[in-house]
Order: structure tokens, then sequence, then C-alpha cells
């Protein structure tokens, strides 16, 4: 290797975890979560297109083996079969990649799955910039492409917490749902906010009198942690953690948004089609005309290469954020 040649990428450093060094985390959360639904609720199975070990569906498998059913590379069958099984009373998760769901799979997930409203919970890997595989793994526009289906539910959650709680709550609730999956060792954040999930919710989880962020998904935590550097410039933060996506909780987020303090979106996903316009468009509806700045990915198909250097490169590190925020506030 020459002395300007840059060393090759390891594969680690391309699915390596976006847990900030020392923080909390909690081992397969969706995994063990689903595993213990199943054991208070007869009627859930677990499903899979040959991604079990890389959705943490293979831990519902060692615990229900008679209840988990391998379905290999079909994303289509996947999802005709979790009909099926919701067709006659059980409750399916199927659980692929999200960029498998979403460009794969759309039409059977539409049509044999929410036009008959079925209790159906899609569980999707990768979402957003969570791999540095590139566009073909890369989930940057699932959830523009599913908020325009009628009856789903979708779902981002933050850290652990999120997960561990929605489960049981999707579970639950009629119609089909969308998670985006946080897999492996997940940051646990959300304990030290006094908060609970609740499908369909959005929470507050800090003041501020300058500037309001409106965050989902991995985005939030990293919210918490940009807020907590800007109080050193001086500037107040409030928070709000929008973990559904929709339907979106309007009442709350419009309620936090209104006035004259700068509001600033962040999502681990495409600024097209997803938080941004979701909030966007509430606001023109709600009559709020505070200014709105969207922190997320670029319209474009993203590169390959490390998740640190890929976070920093779009904007999604905790400083660009600061960095992004100060200069909106000049």
């Amino acid at each position: 290797m020459s002395a300007t040649a840059k060393p090759r990428l390891k594969t680690s450093a391309m699915i390596a975890s976006f847990a900030e060094p020392g923080q909390k985390t909690a081992p397969a959360p969706f995994g063990h979560a689903l595993a213990k639904a199943a054991e208070q609720d007869p009627r859930i199975v677990g499903l899979t297109a040959d991604l079990g070990k890389y959705t943490d569906m293979h831990i519902f498998a060692q615990q229900h083996p008679e209840r988990f059913f391998q379905m290999g590379m079909a994303e289509q069958l996947l999802f005709g079969a979790a009909a099926g099984f919701a067709e006659t009373g059980m409750i399916p998760f199927a659980s692929t990649y999200s960029v498998f769901a979403a460009r794969r799979a759309y039409d059977f997930l539409c049509l044999d799955i929410a036009e008959p409203n079925l209790n159906v919970n899609i569980v999707g890997g990768l979402p957003g910039l969570t791999t540095g595989y590139g566009p073909s793994h890369q989930a940057t526009e699932d959830i523009a492409i599913f908020r325009g289906m009628p009856n789903l539910t979708i779902v981002d959650p933050c850290d652990s917490v999120d997960i561990e709680q929605s489960v049981p709550q999707l579970a639950a609730s009629e119609g089909p749902t969308y998670l985006r999956l946080l897999r492996g060792k997940v940051p646990t954040v959300l304990d030290e906010y006094d908060y609970s999930f609740e499908l369909g919710k959005a929470k507050v989880l800090r003041g501020g009198r300058d500037v309001v962020f409106v965050s989902s998904g991995l985005m939030t935590m990293r919210a918490l942690d940009a807020a907590k550097e800007l109080a050193k410039h001086n500037v107040d933060v409030s928070v709000v953690h929008s973990p559904t996506i929709k339907p979106f909780d309007s009442e709350t987020v419009l309620k936090e948004v209104t006035g004259d303090r700068l509001v600033v979106t962040l999502e681990n996903h495409s600024v097209i089609g997803g938080l941004f316009e979701t909030l966007a468009s509430t606001m023109i509806r709600g009559g709020v005309s505070s200014k709105v700045v969207p922190i997320g990915l670029p319209d474009e198909f993203l590169d390959a290469g490390a998740l640190p250097t890929l976070h920093d490169r779009y904007g999604l590190s905790i400083s660009a954020i600061v960095s992004k925020v100060l200069s909106e506030l000049g």
C-alpha cells in the first residue's frame, strides 16, 4: 500500500452500532420483547425472510420454535403468509430489511394486508442510515413510500425502551403496523426522562426557550445530546419525541411548536416525505407559521462506508446538528 492510499474499510465499520462510546445498551430488545409478549398471547407468531439473525427474530425462534416460520428469500411470500395468519386470528410479526419491505413487497403489503386492515406487524431492519452497505440496503425513503398507504401505522423508535414497550402495543392494535427496527446492542436512553411509549403519541422530553427539536427514531437520542451541547452556547432547546409518524400526534406537537422559537426536525430518513414534511404540513393546516428547518438525509442515493463517517458527512452527527442550529440562529 502506498503512503497516500487510504486504508480499506473493515466490514465492522459499515455495520457498527450507532451507540456512543460508553452508552448503556440492551441486547436485541425487539426479539426479547416479542418472545415475552408471545408468552402472554398464544396468537403471536413470528416470520422472517431469511433474516432471523439480522432482525433479532432469532430470539423469538429459540424460545418459541413451534411458532416461528422461515419463509426464505421471498418477501412477497412473507407478507402473503402473514396476511393468511392474520385472517385466521393469529397476530403475525414479519421481519425483513426495510428496503425489501418498502421496495420489493409494497404491493403485497398494500393489497393483502392494509386494504383488508389486518393485524400484521411488519418489522423493518436497517432503516435509514443504519448500514454502510450503500443504496441497496439503506432504506432512506421507506417512510415516504409508506406514508400514503391507508390504514398503516408507522413507528420509528428511539431506543430499547421504545422498542420493548411498543411491541405489546403493536400486537394489541388493530390494523397493520410498520416498525423501523433498531437491532443488536440498542442504546437505552429514554429511561432517564420519565418516559413511556404510547402508540400514536408524541412526548415532550425536555423544555427550552430558544429552539424546539421535533425528532423521531435514533435521532431523538442525538437531539438530546445536541441539546446538552447547545446549552454550552447558551441555547436552550426543547425536545419533542414523535415515535409514531403516522398517525401523527398533531395536538401535542403543535402546542410545542407554536410561538417564535426556531423549529428543527431531526430524522434518520430523507428530508423528502418523512417527519419534516409531516410536521410542515401539520403546521400549515394548524395555522402555525414558525420557521422549520430540516435535519435529515439528502434527496440522493448515499455512499457506502463506515457509519460514523457517513453520519458526519450527511449531517446526522451531534456536532453537525449543533453547527446547523448555531448557523440558523446567526
